[in-house]
């Protein structure tokens, strides 16, 4: 379960960018929020939502914020999702050319190639091909 600020716009990016599909399980509130989508890929759910609109992403975060500056100053995931696809550099190509802000460029790493990716709120990625 992932928080956003503005989770329908999440869901169209993460789409575009990364793949995704919506599964149908979208709830909204009379005020337009979202609070429960699912999305899938390759088999994996990925829930999401905006829990309230007082809610900071991590970008939003960090912009205000010395502490969360510091510590997503750093090209590692520290809180994040890893999804594993079949052909990670095309997955990498899409996702950059949907301005992902790749942070990780793909390498080959133990488990398989690998590359990590900030969405438009922050988030980061991981996504692996094994």
């Amino acid at each position: 379960m992932i928080a956003y600020e503005d989770a329908a716009a999440a869901i169209d990016w993460l789409s575009t960018a990364f793949g995704f599909k919506e599964t149908g399980q979208r709830y909204t509130s009379e005020d337009g929020m979202v609070g429960h989508a699912e999305l899938e890929l390759g088999g994996s759910i990925v829930m999401l939502a905006t829990p309230n609109r007082e809610y900071q992403s991590p970008k939003s975060h960090r912009k205000t914020c010395d502490a969360a500056r510091r510590w997503l100053d750093n090209p590692w995931v520290v809180d994040g999702v890893l999804v594993v696809v079949d052909d990670l550099d095309a997955h990498h190509a899409r996702a950059a050319e949907s301005g992902a802000n790749v942070i990780r460029p793909p390498e080959d790493g133990p488990g398989g190639r690998i590359y990590t990716a900030e969405d438009l709120e922050g988030h980061r990625w991981m996504f692996q091909q094994q």
